[in-house]
Formats: C-alpha cells, structure tokens, sequence
C-alpha cells in the first residue's frame, strides 16, 4: 500500500512507478553537502531501502551547506543525524546507517554484501572515491558520480554527463586521469560544473585532513548538486524496469 504522504509523487509517477521505487535498495557513500541532500530527496522520493555511510561528526563550519548541521548538532555524526531526519520523512524506511571511513577492503566488502539498485558516490577523498567507482563498475552496478561543488556560484551550469566529457573541474580531472590510469576512459555518470573555481578561495590546510584543502562554498550549491544526483538516481530506477 502506498502510504498517504507519497500521494503528491504517485500523482506525478502512477502507482507502478511508485511501487517501484519502494522496492529500490540505494546506498549513499559521503554525507556532506552533496550526499546529505541526496539521500533526503531519493528518501523524499520513495525509495523504501538506504544505506547510509560517513564516519564524520558535525563541524560548525558545515553548517551554511550541509542539512544535519544545526548549532544543536556540532560534534554529534553526520550520519546519526542524517538518520533521524531520514526515519521522521519515513518512519518506515529500511535503513542501514554505517559509520565507517570508506577503504579498499571495506569498500569491496561493502558492495558485495547486498543487492544494490544503485550506488551514489558522493565521496571527497581522491582515492577513496576512484577505488569505489572502479568497483561499481567491475561490478557493472549504476553508479552516480558526483564531482566538485565547492568554489562556484552559478546553479544553472551545472550538468550531467560521462567522465570522458567533463573540463574545467579539478575533481573531474583528477577523477578522470586515476580512472585513465587503470584503463577506463569513459562510462561513469557524473553530476559537474565547468565554472572556474577562483583559486584564492581555496587553502591548503592540515584541517582538512584527510584531502589536502579546503574550498569555499556557498548554501545552495551542494544542495543543487545532490537535488540532481538524486533526480539521476529516481529516473535511471523508474526506467530500469
């Protein structure tokens, strides 16, 4: 039975669709900006099974981007949070919520341990983000892909398009020659923007351990790249069947 709160999407799908997507099995790795409001719209959308994964804890300089970050919950993990406002939209979602930093043994253990539907990856860390994409792909599970949000203003450049395809972006570069480096060229779907990052805004700092810098960003921009990660997400299930 679709329950009463779904009604505005099973208006807009149809029940077949909607009863699809309750039945869908979505894992979101990376709970900042873009993977945080990723996995709330995918939640908003219908999806009945989410797995969850972030071993961070709110930093009060996450709180002009990031959904789960209040003054109320500086230092408590991104991932607690996250799932108490994922279980308030639908009490009856199955969720899983993991919190772990993602590594090569842990992510093959994790990717091998269900039957997914569809991996977001919404991961900062260079190499932590390559293995898990090459992995989704040896695997031939739909992936999404998001690339950098951070230093850009304008939401309207934002698109969706294969790796081969991407330019300007620093994340999409790197991403692309590590993917190069181990014999892919194309065939991730990736959520990016050409706009030029204004370089002064970015800092190399040891707080952003584990990367290197950290980038200015503003409010809506991680919202809009996860808003359309998810779209992604919702359309590529709806036609899957």
């Amino acid at each position: 039975m679709i329950p009463y709160w779904m009604s505005r999407t099973q208006l807009m799908l149809g029940d077949e669709k909607m009863e699809q997507l309750m039945g869908k099995n979505v894992l979101v790795i990376g709970l900042g900006g873009v993977g945080a409001i990723c996995a709330e719209m995918i939640v908003r959308a219908g999806v009945g099974k989410l797995t969850i994964v972030d071993n961070d804890k709110v930093d009060a300089s996450n709180i002009n981007r990031q959904i789960q970050a209040l003054q109320s919950t500086v230092n408590m993990p991104k991932a607690q949070v996250l799932s108490a406002r994922l279980l308030d939209i639908n009490p009856e979602l199955d969720l899983t919520v993991l919190e772990m930093y993602i590594k090569e043994e842990i992510t093959t253990n994790l990717l091998e341990s269900a039957a997914w539907d569809y991996v977001v990856d919404c991961i900062d860390t260079l190499s932590c983000k390559v293995f898990l994409i090459k992995k989704c792909l040896d695997m031939k599970l739909p992936i999404v892909s998001s690339m950098g949000a951070g230093g850009k203003v304008d939401p309207s450049q934002i698109v969706v398009t294969d790796i081969s395809k991407t330019y300007v972006c620093n994340l999409a570069r790197y991403v692309r020659k590590r993917l190069q480096s181990l014999g892919i060229k194309k065939g991730l779907k990736v959520v990016f923007s050409p706009e030029k990052a204004d370089q002064d805004k970015i800092i190399v700092t040891e707080k952003a351990y584990p990367k290197k810098s950290l980038i200015g960003t503003l409010s809506y921009m991680p919202a809009m790249f996860g808003c359309i990660v998810a779209s992604v997400v919702i359309r590529d299930l709806m036609a899957s069947d």
